[in-house]
């Protein structure tokens, strides 16, 4: 038995790293063609009308068009969050599939939710010869609710291998810390009075 421990003691620094590997990657499965729509809907916002004639790249941008129709900051606020988390930090996510970058795409796409509300009623209640919100914005913000509801899925969802790592871990910690206390050669430690 002696000659196991040291054999298991050589890799457990092996095992510790493919665990932190796995620890930081996700899988999302079917969710990823999800999400993959998700992305492709708001992208596909930026061409369709936000307001009047102004469409999503109008009001990204902020040219003329998006000027004459009065786009309120909101708005301008809500296409470029949804334009850097929602598409940028999901595409990544996708492709690198690292949890770091897919807890972004949330957290952003989170907070791109309730600028789009705002950004819809501001155009509700703009004055009469502006007209009120387009398809695109309200595609875009409907798109972005669901990509948050599918990455807050994706992050906090465990995979086997992961759930399988953690329990192994939890099962040597016991294991060194029950052989600890019932190793006689230790003894008392005169340092803890």
């Amino acid at each position: 038995m002696s000659r196991r421990e040291p054999d298991f003691d050589a890799f457990k620094g092996d095992i510790e790293d493919a665990e932190r590997r796995v620890a930081r990657e996700i899988d999302p499965g079917a969710r990823a063609l999800v999400v993959a729509i998700l992305v492709f809907v708001v992208l596909l916002s930026f061409v369709l009308p936000h307001t009047g004639a102004a469409r999503g790249l109008d009001v990204l941008i902020g040219d003329d068009t998006a000027i004459r129709e009065a786009i309120a900051l909101p708005s301008r606020v809500f296409v470029w969050l949804i334009l850097v988390f929602s598409v940028g930090f999901s595409i990544l996510a996708l492709t690198t599939r690292r949890w770091g970058l897919a807890w972004i795409a949330l957290a952003g796409s989170a907070v791109s939710c309730p600028i789009g509300m705002l950004a819809i009623w501001s155009r509700q209640t703009v004055a009469q010869p502006h007209p009120g919100p387009g398809i695109g914005l309200i595609a875009a913000w409907i798109a972005v609710i669901l990509l948050a509801f599918h990455w807050a899925r994706v992050v906090w969802s465990r995979t086997a291998l992961q759930l399988a790592a953690e329990e192994e871990r939890r099962r040597l910690a016991a294991m060194q810390q029950t052989k600890g206390l019932l190793d006689p050669e230790d003894g008392p430690d005169p340092t803890s009075r």
